[in-house]
């Protein structure tokens, strides 16, 4: 059995990330042993300072593989506005200061689309996953879900800008939704599932030895 870490200090993030990639109905539940950052409190943080999702994610996988010794999957993702030129972007998670919590960052988000009629509110999620054992990239995938900001938050499940995220197809913002229907559409789903196919394949021959 692989020892393969999962590289986010987000407790939402992390649930996410354990819940697709564990399900007891995949092959990878037999092959591989889940670690978590919560595990290694005292590792230092890499400093997040690339240009595109894919860029800290591989930044960030490098790292945690680096200070683990293990396969590390990580992941960057984060909001893009239309009407705002695609903010916050890479700075989702500190869009209102690196300091930053949740209310601050939402808070901020419907300030500047203040007067934004809903039609033109369309946005998009996007995530990008990779794998890496410390000097390689093994993997990567992407996905995404477009939906629509609206003022009120709905919903009290998920996390980040999931209560201001509207998604049309299911009539539900994201923080309304269970987390199986949450996971089957959203943009860290789509990305998991991908890079979990992917896992398969490199495993498989560890499987049989």
């Amino acid at each position: 059995m692989r020892e393969i870490l999962l590289a986010t200090n987000n407790p939402g993030k992390a649930k996410e990330m354990f819940e697709i990639l564990s399900s007891s109905a995949s092959p990878l539940s037999t092959l591989i042993w889940w670690r978590f950052l919560s595990d290694f409190p005292t590792w230092p943080q890499p400093i997040e300072d690339g240009d595109t999702f894919e860029a800290n994610a591989v930044l960030k996988a490098h790292h945690y593989a680096r200070l683990s010794g293990l396969w590390t999957i990580a992941d960057d993702s984060g909001l893009e506005v239309d009407a705002l030129d695609g903010e916050p972007g890479v700075r989702s998670s500190r869009y209102a200061g690196d300091s930053a919590d949740t209310v601050a960052n939402n808070t901020l988000l419907v300030k500047r689309l203040a007067g934004v009629p809903a039609e033109r509110r369309t946005a998009r999620f996007r995530c990008v996953c990779v794998l890496s054992d410390g000097d390689n990239i093994l993997a990567r995938a992407r996905g995404t879900i477009e939906g629509r900001i609206i003022d009120e938050p709905r919903g009290s499940k998920g996390f980040g800008y999931d209560p201001h995220f509207w998604v049309e197809q299911s009539g539900l913002t994201a923080a309304e939704m269970s987390p199986e229907q949450k996971h089957a559409i959203s943009h860290r789903g789509q990305a998991l599932r991908r890079l979990k196919d992917k896992l398969l394949e490199l495993l498989r021959p560890e499987a049989v030895e």
